[in-house]
């Protein structure tokens, strides 16, 4: 048997037993080493609060609608952030696969079964800590982002929002030439953003931020702003700090009504473009070079090489046991709280 983690209700999570599945043909069995929990889209599950969970999601109008839901409770093994390593190849799967790490997402459980065209293409990279597969798809949707904002060489980039999410833009946006402001209440993670490369790092509850930005931009504003915290406030606020005819890129998971929006003011007068980043998809400008899985290779590879420190984001690591009460941590007292890392060793040593 093995475990995975279940939301009952909201704020409600337990692990609990499922049984385990062997490959069949053209399958890998893969044993999870790590897991990382997202404070982001999981929390709006743990919460409750996520739109499929509230309203009915049409795929084909691509519409939500009222009448239903999509998901309901209990919620079995959430999460996209693993790395595991394959323990047993089905019929006419490569045998020498076995023992290779892999990176995915197959939620926080103890095991999955895979097809292996799937497991091929997510080998983790040869001299990667293997902890730190577990950025995959959180770094794909932070570059994600970035290539939506199109920055060029020497432009002023303001990012909202210095979760991981967030971290990993700061260091994508400075990696292509820009000169990268961070914006956070919290002063832990500013403080994360100045080490890790932030020219200079806001706090919103003693600043105003458009002030502060417009006067180290000559009065015209950020070139481009990439909203990761998921606020209605900071979009508010990243509207008035982009300059005249350019880019907000909309990337956080907002919840409820947009009631902090005044889009009469300098949306409308400042001619903003508000651009809307998610993984479901790529720039159609780059659709044709660029999808999920080449950005998460891209982001195992700029760690590997040294050029993206994910290693420091990680804040807390916690058993299979304790993965519950980490959640109850991150919703109920995040501060202080980064990358929550489940460690399943601990659980089968």
């Amino acid at each position: 048997m093995g475990e995975l983690l279940r939301f009952s209700a909201p704020r409600q999570a337990h692990v609990v037993e499922f049984e385990d599945e062997m490959p069949g043909a053209q399958q890998y069995r893969i044993e999870t080493l790590y897991s990382g929990i997202s404070a982001g889209t999981e929390l709006t599950a743990y919460r409750g609060t996520n739109p499929y969970l509230n309203r009915r999601w049409v795929a084909q109008e691509r519409l939500f609608v009222d009448g239903g839901t999509t998901v309901d409770f209990p919620i079995d093994g959430t999460g996209y952030e693993e790395v595991g390593t394959i323990t047993a190849a089905g019929p006419g799967a490569d045998m020498s696969m076995v023992g290779q790490l892999v990176w995915g997402d197959w939620g926080h459980r103890t095991s999955c079964v895979r097809d292996a065209d799937w497991v091929q293409a997510r080998v983790l990279p040869d001299g990667l800590d293997p902890k730190l597969g577990i950025f995959a798809k959180i770094g794909a949707i932070g570059l994600n982002a970035v290539l939506d904002a199109d920055i060029h060489i020497g432009e002023t980039v303001v990012v909202f929002g210095a979760g991981v999410p967030g971290q990993i833009v700061a260091q994508l946006a400075r990696l292509n030439g820009a000169r990268v402001i961070v914006v956070d209440p919290d002063e832990s993670r500013r403080d994360l953003a100045t080490r890790l490369g932030a020219a200079l790092t806001i706090d919103p509850m003693t600043n105003d931020v458009a002030d502060v930005v417009k006067g180290l931009t000559d009065h015209r504003g950020a070139d481009v702003v990439v909203e990761m915290s998921g606020s209605y406030v900071a979009l508010q606020e990243s509207i008035r700090v982009v300059a005249y005819s350019s880019r907000v890129v909309v990337s956080g998971f907002y919840q409820g009504e947009g009631a902090a929006l005044r889009l009469g003011e300098e949306f409308h007068h400042n001619r903003v473009n508000l651009v809307g980043s998610q993984i479901s998809g790529v720039s159609p400008s780059i659709q044709h070079r660029w999808d999920e899985l080449r950005m998460s290779r891209t982001v195992l590879a700029l760690a590997r090489d040294g050029q993206l420190n994910l290693r420091d984001l990680i804040s807390h690591t916690v058993t299979s046991a304790d993965s519950p009460a980490a959640f109850e941590m991150i919703d109920s007292s995040p501060s202080g709280v980064l990358q929550v890392v489940i460690d399943y060793r601990t659980s089968t040593d």
